[in-house]
């Protein structure tokens, strides 16, 4: 049997370092089943890039559309019933930060609302298809993995859109786990802080601190949330993890305000 995986975002940054570090761990002595990984994302060609970039040999399916839109998520979970007949993870990875360190009365509310429609409601939209397939694959049952972040915890400044978007990420990784539990469904939310992606980079050459100051904070390579990745999707059905942190060594966190 093999082990099918669906991965939204994965153009680029941690979708597709995920999706790479998967193709490379199955099948392997440790995790011998075969993979087949599902790559959603907007555009086609990246995930075609993503794709080329993955183990030769894993059984890759593109799926070009975007989580926010009902249509194009029923497309890809019709498209996996019928060719694959299951799905034992999905990673709900999808994700915008479109007001990057704007006051909140300056804030576009337009640009608000998108953030809250990619963050929140395409993981909503995403989940409820995952839902209606996992419960009635046999064996039933599957893990969902949505990425947080720190912010899901503790905001930066100005980021409001961000860190409303997070929290509500986490109350739909608990509501998960509670309404998952007949159905065999376990959840995971991976909060992430500081990894080398385009949406983070910025970081290295100053951010502004809670007393007001502008400092440069340390990253960590991609390849570690990745690997993260690959440990939660190769974890046993007779284990849960319910929230995990990774963030680079040294970052302002704890007793970040």
């Amino acid at each position: 049997m093999s082990r099918v995986v669906l991965i939204t975002g994965a153009s680029a940054g941690i979708g597709r370092a995920s999706a790479v570090a998967l193709s490379e761990a199955f099948p392997s002595p440790t995790h011998p089943e075969k993979l087949v990984l599902c790559l959603a994302g907007r555009r086609e060609a990246e995930l075609k890039a993503t794709a080329e970039q993955c183990k030769e040999g894993t059984t890759i399916e593109v799926c070009v559309g975007s989580t926010a839109s009902e249509e194009d998520v029923k497309g890809w979970f019709k498209t996996i019933k019928e060719k694959y007949g299951r799905l034992d993870v999905l990673f709900n990875n999808a994700g915008v930060d479109l007001l990057p360190g704007v006051p909140f009365i300056e804030a576009d509310l337009t640009k608000f609302r998108d953030t809250l429609e990619t963050n929140i409601m395409g993981g909503v939209i995403c989940t409820q298809q995952a839902f209606l397939l996992m419960k009635d694959q046999s064996p039933q049952g599957g893990r969902i993995i949505n990425n947080g972040s720190i912010s899901a915890s503790t905001p930066r400044p100005n980021s409001f859109p961000y860190t409303i978007s997070k929290h509500g990420v986490l109350g739909l990784t608990k509501c998960i786990s509670l309404d998952g539990r007949p159905y065999k469904i376990s959840a995971t939310q991976l909060d992430i802080g500081n990894a080398v992606t385009g949406m983070a980079n910025h970081l290295s050459k100053g951010s502004k601190q809670a007393d007001g100051s502008i400092r440069p904070e340390p990253l960590m390579a991609v390849k570690n949330v990745a690997d993260t990745i690959v440990y939660l999707t190769g974890l046993g059905r007779d284990a849960d993890v319910l929230r995990l942190e990774i963030l680079a060594a040294g970052m302002p966190y704890v007793g970040r305000g």
